[in-house]
């Protein structure tokens, strides 16, 4: 990308900040980021819950509750019956009627087994009590509705089979309350009935499990346990679950432990008939558990508000699960995309490699002219001109001074340097001063380098040697970040490297190259004046640029060897204004490029390989990519943390691979690609967000202010030796562009 200068705007009169009829005012955009904080929020919470509903759920089997001590059950819960209340005036217990059975059902319902279950019960006459997970009536409320439906009874079983006893005060109240909240949105009740998971009989209470009924009891809710166990847990096959069911002696009432979810419940579907039958004949009457022990029903219809909290919670869960199914397809998706992306584009660098081996053809010889646009450049514009003049190629060097404010003109001339004009003119932003430097360029190849770069030597005769080629109108330099000392520095020099060298080398070979850079990039004048020269329209007039030379039918190439040297941002803050200025630009240009996704030759080589390449890998991923950073924390937080680990470490090896041969390619020392893994925590995600910001901003419609990049000389420290041998042939030239550096007419 460029470091181009756009023009400066006057302050607004009070008029125009007012605003005038039929014109909208520009106004910042504040509304996205609030946008997307809710939505990374609710996609957060959604996450949180759907990770708490179904990553929490305790599915232990039963006997995996290891008792504990009960000093504190009072005697009189230990040897009492199976309903407990401990509202109001001490504890009291309850015991079913002799010559009842209350047929119970645990952890339901279920897809599979408890419609079996609900017909053997119609097709015997038989209504039971059902204890529901909420999670499970959630997921299935049209069981729960057939269980009112049919005269059954309903009570809650928590949320997620949580253990009571083991959980703290404010879960308990958590699990209760929502697993009431389900049963209020499915069938539109509530229930005060509660079986803990992981309890039996009251003789089997410990204190933790006293500690739970007692809070349930001052929540408003009655505590059913068990009397017989018919097993079925165990699935010790049919006979056996039989034989639990019906080991009651004489005709003593029972409530009846069964299970109609939590695993393979066929034996407990084979056993169910005999039971009742069994039970029949010895005189026992079926009911629930409310008429078992005399107590009014406990089941009611729920309030407005409940019942519409009930539906609100089950959407949410409904829409959690889908949520996460998509966000995995997705991050598989993404995955995917990403080793295919790495594969293509290290074969493309390792065929574009041997490719260049083979040269251009004849050596050009021709004389260059450099255009140089500075604005406010006098950080690093003597060292840049210096680098120029030190070339191994005849150049002249025309600075086109933007009307800068710092005396840029001034020290350039100062410095009587041979083969370099000055051109001023007023401040009117990058595009008109390419233009002007276009104008009054000499050579028909021109090089056009920013005010903060340094040419290595051999980089003007490298960069126009693929123009011998008569079909190449452009030619891509390679740009290289001269601070890299600190971590911001590095994390831009491996960007350079491995984003944009790689990514330039596919582009050539694909013959679909977006952009040349404005630090460096060589072009056919005769191609440019026929396109129209530079551009206004967009912010990127270098991707804007490059995007019309290929629609003319130019082919742009990349020359790895032409080496500058440029000054990169030196804080977050910069950067975020110099790539949100990228961004925003190179989405200007390929919308005003569109036409070329329709057309044929070269034009159709970039609109349908190259912007769609951007398209993908520029806008859509980046702005997928916070999600997946949410979802990679859910994985870490409820899903299997190693595997979530292996896949962010399979996908940083792969980014370390990529580096390491983008390096190597490059010549460059691998010492750097240490920071590499703490770039994906601050760099990448900084990288999003301009994305987001920019792609907000576009659809808006909002025009982008330019915003510059502060100088701080570092190219000082590299600049190029005052002078250089000449080579063979070049002192006619020089002679011939320093008479014309004197002519007026081009100013001074």
């Amino acid at each position: 990308m460029s470091a181009s200068r756009r023009r400066r705007t006057p302050a607004p009169s009070p008029t125009a900040r007012r605003g005038r009829r039929g014109v909208p005012r520009q106004r910042p955009l504040r509304m996205h980021w609030a946008l997307l904080t809710v939505t990374l929020l609710t996609l957060a919470a959604a996450l949180l819950f759907q990770g708490y509903t179904q990553h929490l759920y305790d599915d232990r089997p039963d006997q995996a509750a290891a008792p504990a001590a009960a000093d504190g059950v009072p005697p009189a819960i230990h040897t009492g019956g199976p309903v407990i209340d401990t509202a109001e005036g001490g504890p009291r217990s309850a015991s079913p009627k002799p010559g009842t059975i209350a047929l119970t059902f645990d952890d339901g319902p279920d897809p599979r087994w408890t419609p079996q279950i609900l017909d053997v019960l119609h097709r015997a006459g038989v209504h039971a009590t059902f204890f529901l997970v909420g999670t499970q009536a959630a997921a299935h409320p049209e069981l729960v509705q057939r269980m009112v439906e049919e005269g059954h009874q309903v009570g809650v079983h928590t949320f997620t089979h949580t253990d009571l006893g083991a959980a703290p005060a404010w879960r308990r109240t958590l699990e209760l309350r929502e697993a009431q909240l389900t049963l209020a949105g499915a069938a539109g009740v509530t229930s005060s009935l509660l079986r803990p998971p992981y309890s039996s009989t009251a003789d089997a209470l410990d204190d933790p499990g006293w500690s739970a009924v007692q809070q349930a009891g001052r929540e408003g809710y009655l505590t059913v346990l068990t009397t017989q166990d018919s097993e079925d847990w165990r699935r010790p096959g049919v006979g056996e679950i039989v034989k639990g069911a019906t080991a009651g002696p004489g005709n003593t009432g029972q409530i009846v432990l069964m299970h109609d979810a939590g695993g393979d419940r066929s034996q407990t579907v084979a056993a169910l008939g005999d039971v009742v039958t069994r039970l029949k004949a010895r005189g026992f009457r079926f009911t629930t558990v409310s008429e078992a022990v005399g107590m009014p029903d406990p089941v009611h219809s729920a309030g407005a508000g409940d019942h519409w909290q009930g539906l609100a919670l089950i959407w949410l869960m409904g829409a959690g699960g889908w949520v996460v199914t998509v966000l995995g397809w997705l991050l598989w998706a993404a995955g995917v995309v990403s080793a295919l992306r790495a594969a293509v584009v290290l074969m493309a660098a390792a065929r574009h490699k041997r490719l260049r081996r083979r040269g251009w053809g004849p050596p050009v010889t021709d004389p260059v002219s450099v255009i140089v646009p500075a604005y406010n450049e006098v950080a690093g514009i003597e060292p840049a001109v210096r680098s120029l003049l030190a070339s191994d190629h005849p150049v002249e060097v025309i600075v086109v001074d933007d009307g800068s404010t710092d005396g840029t003109a001034d020290l350039v001339e100062s410095l009587g340097l041979p083969y370099v004009r000055v051109i001023r003119q007023e401040n009117a932003g990058k595009p008109a001063a390419l233009n002007t430097g276009i104008a009054a360029a000499r050579a028909e190849l021109l090089v056009m380098v920013d005010g903060d770069t340094v040419f290595e030597p051999d980089a003007v005769r490298m960069l126009v040697q693929p123009f011998a080629d008569p079909s190449v109108g452009a030619v891509s330099g390679n740009a290289k970040v001269v601070n890299r000392g600190g971590l911001l520095g590095r994390w831009q020099h491996i960007e350079y490297v491995v984003g944009f060298n790689l990514d330039r080398r596919l582009f050539d070979l694909a013959q679909c190259m977006p952009t040349v850079p404005g630090a460096v990039g060589a072009f056919r004048r005769s191609a440019l004046l026929a396109v129209g020269g530079v551009g206004e329209e967009t912010l990127a007039e270098d991707t804007d640029l490059t995007m019309a030379l290929c629609r003319d039918g130019w082919r742009v190439v990349y020359e790895e060897r032409a080496k500058a040297w440029t000054e990169a941002p030196a804080s977050l803050s910069a950067l975020w204004r110099q790539r949100y200025r990228w961004c925003y630009g190179t989405l200007q240009a390929m919308w005003k490029h569109r036409g070329a996704l329709g057309q044929r030759g070269q034009a159709g080589k970039l609109g349908r390989r190259g912007l769609l390449y951007l398209l993908m890998f520029q806008v859509l991923l980046p702005l997928l990519a916070p999600v997946v950073d949410v979802f990679a924390l859910y994985g870490l937080a409820f899903l299997d943390p190693v595997r979530i680990i292996g896949i962010w470490a399979a996908f940083l090896l792969l980014q370390v691979l990529m580096g390491a041969y983008a390096f190597r390619l490059d010549k460059e020392r691998l010492g750097p690609l240490w920071s590499l893994p703490l770039q994906q925590f601050v760099y990448r995600q900084l990288m999003y967000l301009v994305v987001i910001q920019s792609v907000f901003t576009a659809l808006a419609g909002s025009r982008l202010r330019w915003q510059r990049m502060q100088r701080y000389g570092s190219l000082q420290r590299t600049a190029a030796p005052d002078a250089r041998p000449e080579p063979v042939g070049v002192g006619g030239y020089r002679a011939q562009v320093h008479d014309a550096a004197r002519n007026p007419g081009h100013g001074t």
